[in-house]
């Protein structure tokens, strides 16, 4: 077998093996490209009269939210401008659970419960992840066939490669003819497309395993020259503990951030869970992106300021690679580019789920040649 041929052998049983799990991932990939721009036309329920008085604290907005729902974990509350509701999150792993309690800001009244576990977009986001399977299971697969179809993004462009140079302008465009057969179409639908989308595809597949696998995280912080933690470390107090329920810090920790970043979009709080840990505040610079939040970290008893040694501190303070691995997600969904990188992360996602598809129907067509009658 000549490399090529190998190549092609390789190509087609990696295709077949992983098809089904590439067009559903690409799909929804590409219906996920715009929820947030969707969802902003019917939450109006999340905007309230501004009113001269103070906001409820972090302890007010977590008890008020408490008496909805007793018996869930709160992740965190967010808290955004003097017209936004407060959005306080509960999450349990195990069972699953994930809703959100909105409360007026100045009065606490319960505006609207939102379960982020049904509707439209979180069953598109369970295909995405995990093929509406067991998370156990559906996670490994969608991992697993997205590194191998980084394998087919590179054997693909291999093959396209013509052999000689008179024959590049062919895999170039589609030069259609009244008499061109469908399945001269579909092969140029197949090579060109794949040729025109293969750099921005294996740049959405490599984004995606690195949010999938730890390991490929740790190799490519590395390898841009990080040196400190690439993961999430919420640091412990620094004073000791001390037990006096009249006094609160942390309801006096939205304001200190008010006007230390007036401008920023919002404030995600997250309560310690237990004396040792400190308050982590993620607060957020811009709006529909991640990469440039401030993650910032109090001791519960003093709010002094505390350094973690993961990349996931002051924006200001990241360097080089912690830059990298904080822009992956913004990267994956296009975010990164505003509206035109989106529009951009829709149009190759949607034109990834199409290869498998003419791929398959390639296949089909060379193994099932209909035989000529015999004269």
């Amino acid at each position: 077998m000549s490399f090529k041929k190998i190549i092609f052998q390789l190509h087609k049983i990696l295709g077949l093996a992983t098809g089904l799990v590439v067009f559903i991932v690409a799909i929804t990939g590409c219906c996920w490209a715009f929820k947030e721009e969707i969802e902003s036309l019917y939450n109006d329920y999340k905007k309230v009269e501004p009113q001269d008085k103070p906001i409820l604290t972090p302890t007010q907005a977590k008890d008020f939210a408490k008496a909805v729902l007793p018996d869930h974990h709160i992740h965190g509350t967010l808290f955004k401008k003097a017209d936004d509701a407060i959005e306080v999150i509960f999450y349990d792993a195990e069972p699953e659970f994930y809703q959100s309690v909105f409360l007026n800001p100045y009065s606490g009244k319960v505006i609207q419960v939102d379960d982020h576990m049904s509707g439209f977009f979180a069953f598109t986001l369970k295909g995405h992840m995990r093929l509406w399977l067991p998370k156990a299971i559906g996670e490994q697969v969608v991992g697993a066939s997205i590194l191998i179809f980084i394998l087919i993004i590179i054997s693909g462009f291999i093959l396209w490669i013509p052999k000689k140079r008179k024959n590049l302008k062919q895999r170039l465009k589609f030069d259609w003819k009244k008499t061109t057969r469908w399945k001269r179409k579909n092969f140029d639908l197949h090579t060109v497309i794949g040729f025109y989308i293969c750099s921005f595809a294996l740049i959405l597949a490599f984004t995606g395993s690195v949010i999938s696998y730890n390991w490929l995280k740790y190799v490519v912080y590395v390898s841009t020259g990080g040196d400190k933690v690439p993961a999430f470390i919420i640091p412990k107090n620094n004073s000791e503990i001390t037990k006096n329920d009249s006094i609160k810090p942390m309801d006096y920790l939205i304001e200190k951030l008010l006007k230390e970043s007036p401008d920023a979009e919002s404030y995600e709080l997250h309560y310690p869970t237990n004396d040792e840990e400190s308050i982590y505040v993620e607060v957020s610079n811009s709006k529909g992106l991640y990469y440039d939040s401030d993650y910032r970290f109090f001791d519960q008893n003093t709010l002094e300021e505390i350094e973690t040694p993961a990349i996931y501190g002051k924006y200001k303070d990241a360097k080089f690679a912690d830059k990298i691995l904080r822009m992956n997600y913004d990267i994956h969904i296009g975010a990164i580019g505003g509206i035109a990188g989106k529009i951009l992360a829709f149009l190759i996602s949607l034109l990834t789920a199409t290869l498998p598809i003419t791929g398959i129907l390639l296949w089909y067509g060379r193994t099932y040649k209909k035989k000529k009658p015999k004269v």
